[in-house]
């Protein structure tokens, strides 16, 4: 009986020590991995430090005095964009509060298994703000350009690297190693560097997982390509209204249709392809499109409403607008990096107001446009410019508590993306019904 009770405890032990990672008091320490046809998220612990140099990429390094992360989740953890898995904070939350700039990750992992089978990494895919992944000393790739004085930011997609083959003899023992850059332009209060576990597998079975990764990256910015092709098509129906040769004008509502379509397939473009990056989509976005944006459907929902006494609102919208260009530009990170924190900060502030008073101008607009006329097709015009506000101004909704995102089936639907989509059959049929009527007048 003694003799029993021991041998499973001996089993016991075995099983134990085949699947945990032996610390030690010495540089990284080693996950042990038993492989199969399989895939593990490497969580951790893994060494960190703040700041950059080349020697860390070595595996002769001595990192004992780093310190330690883990990036086990939390059961059903995802991120609170787009609904990706395994999500865990930022180096905000745990030390390291408004930093930006380099930091490492290293980890030394032994895997055993079947030594004839190709191995792979699969890159971590949510990352403030890229990085660059390093396997026993040698760059295998990453999606930023760390050519210049700071990298050039590009989307962190799914993303597979081949690890090399060390010996067809023993266990196979790699120093991975991640070097990451954090953009100014990424602030949050859960942000800086990787919150999701990068995993390792066989090839096939990282390949699978790579499939299913880009599935949820597809799934979460699907209808930021959807509807900005509804916005182009119910501009081509505005031309119509266009040519129905009435007093009506259309121009600001082909206009607005547009530069909203703009707006929002700069998403599409940043997140599925390598080719928009991080300061280009703040360019075009922030400094650009959205003052732009905010003036054209003031001005098309004045011309919708028939508000044709209202001149000064052109004159309102005109230096609102380049204001808002000014002051958002002065408000970037990258702009002028010589200027005061203080200006900046005073920049953030006016640009608030500007955003308020727009807001401002817009209901004024809606109010005086139902005012003017009772009919119901005046009421469902309002509606469809509330629909259109809801995104236009959702950081104003966001301060008022309004929740910015849900998940149906896992997958992030933003506030914005409801509201565009009841927007989008509205203003189909308000189109419709403009034209009908002009038909009937002739």
């Amino acid at each position: 009986m003694q003799r029993s009770v021991l041998l499973v405890s001996l089993w016991l032990l075995m099983v134990l020590m085949s699947v945990s990672c032996l610390a030690s008091d010495g540089p990284t320490e080693t996950a042990n991995i038993t492989l199969g046809h399989s895939t593990v998220p490497l969580t951790g612990p893994w060494r960190f430090h703040i700041g950059d140099d080349d020697r860390w990429s070595s595996p002769d390094f001595d990192d004992s005095a780093w310190e330690t992360v883990d990036f086990t989740p939390a059961p059903g953890a995802h991120d609170g964009d787009v609904g990706l898995p395994g999500y865990v904070t930022g180096w905000n939350q745990r030390g390291h509060a408004h930093y930006t700039g380099y930091a490492w990750y290293r980890m030394k992992v032994t895997v055993d298994g079947d030594l004839g089978s190709s191995l792979a990494l699969a890159g971590p895919t949510l990352v403030d703000s890229t990085y660059q992944v390093y396997v026993n000393g040698k760059l295998l790739g990453g999606p930023g350009v760390f050519s210049g004085t700071s990298p050039t930011v590009f989307a962190v997609r799914p993303s597979v690297f081949p690890l090399p083959t060390s010996s067809p003899v023993g266990a196979r023992t790699y120093l991975i190693a991640f070097r990451v850059w954090m953009d100014p332009l990424d602030g949050g209060q859960e942000s800086g560097g990787i919150h999701v576990a990068p995993v390792i597998g066989d090839a096939k079975s990282i390949d699978a997982l790579f499939q299913v990764q880009w599935l949820q990256t597809f799934k979460g910015y699907v209808a930021d390509a959807i509807e900005p092709l509804a916005f182009v098509l119910l501009a081509i129906m505005a031309t119509g209204l266009m040519l129905s040769r009435t007093g009506d004008s259309y121009r600001w509502l082909m206009a607005a249709l547009i530069l909203l379509a703009l707006l929002r397939v700069n998403q599409v473009l940043f997140f599925w392809t390598p080719y928009l990056s991080l300061r280009g989509y703040d360019i075009a976005v922030s400094v650009l499109l959205r003052p732009l944006v905010l003036a054209a459907w003031t001005l098309a929902w004045r011309d919708w409403f028939r508000l044709n006494g209202s001149t000064w609102l052109w004159h309102a919208v005109s230096v609102l607008t380049l204001a808002y260009v000014v002051v958002a530009l002065i408000g970037r990170p990258w702009f002028a990096p010589e200027t005061t924190l203080g200006l900046k900060a005073a920049a953030g502030i006016v640009g608030e107001g500007i955003r308020v008073a727009f807001a401002a101008l817009y209901l004024w607009v809606v109010g005086r446009g139902v005012m003017q006329s009772r009919k119901p097709s005046t009421y469902f015009a309002a509606l469809a410019a509330i629909l259109v506000g809801i995104g236009l101004f959702a950081t104003e909704l966001n301060a008022l508590g309004i929740p910015g995102i849900w998940f149906p089936f896992g997958t992030g639907v933003a506030r914005g993306q409801y509201a565009y989509a009841a927007f989008i059959a509205l203003l189909f049929v308000l189109i419709l019904m403009r034209s009908v009527g002009y038909a009937r007048r002739k």
